[in-house]
């Protein structure tokens, strides 16, 4: 396990790596859940050979950092297949070589058929995706796994937007992680959350990015969660 500071910094460089690459932007984004935010994350920017491998190593240096014990990756068509594969490269490279598969949309009729491609999913599974809107990728993977007779264990995540999940249209008093967390008991890693972006912006006061701070506060005032 590393220390407290140690995680925030690993946090601290995700965020500059994200706005560097321009995944991480600030303006006004209208979110599936129809609030206007003042900030978007969009992991499918991790889009050449550099960016994915510098991205892989922030979550595979959180997910060993973490200490949790697991057996197996799994990604989630589409943006979890990429991340997954990722992953398992750089962990393989710090010394920790684990199985890895994912799924398709759409099942094969052909082949070797069905919906799940690469190694036997069995054991305790980590869940590789990129972000966590409402649990519902969640879900789908956790009902996958266990249908292969495996266990769903945890997911970790790009980015913890720590705001309330809406129901049927409607806000709820809690965010996807805390939903996954709790009422589906699976663990959850996040590299960096709001919060560290907050404190990123709070550091860069008096120039441009500092500039999105109040914005990004107020977004987290009306729609955050602990």
């Amino acid at each position: 396990m590393v220390a407290a500071q140690d995680q925030d910094a690993l946090a601290q460089d995700f965020v500059q790596f994200a706005v560097e690459a321009g995944v991480l932007r600030f303006g006004e984004f209208r979110t599936k859940a129809g609030r206007l935010s003042p900030y978007f994350f969009n992991a499918g920017l991790f889009d050449d050979g550099a960016k994915l491998g510098r991205l892989a190593q922030f979550y595979a240096r959180r997910i060993v950092d973490s200490g949790l014990a697991f057996d197996m990756l799994f990604g989630p068509a589409y943006k979890g297949i990429p991340l997954a594969a990722a992953v398992a490269i750089e962990l393989a490279r710090l010394g920790r070589n684990v199985p890895y598969a994912y799924n398709r949309k759409e099942a094969k009729d052909h082949g070797e058929g069905g919906t799940l491609v690469g190694a036997p999913v069995q054991g305790r599974v980590l869940v590789v995706d990129d972000v966590m809107s409402a649990g519902t990728a969640a879900r789908e993977s956790i009902a996958l796994i266990r249908a292969a007779g495996a266990t769903p264990h945890a997911v970790a995540i790009a980015l913890d937007r720590q705001e309330m999940a809406t129901e049927d249209g409607r806000d709820v008093p809690h965010s996807a992680v805390q939903y996954v967390r709790g009422q589906l008991g699976l663990h959850v890693l996040a590299i960096a959350r709001l919060a560290d972006l907050l404190a990123y912006l709070q550091r860069h006061a008096g120039d441009a990015l500092g500039a999105h701070y109040a914005a990004v506060l107020a977004y987290r005032q009306r729609y955050g969660v602990d």
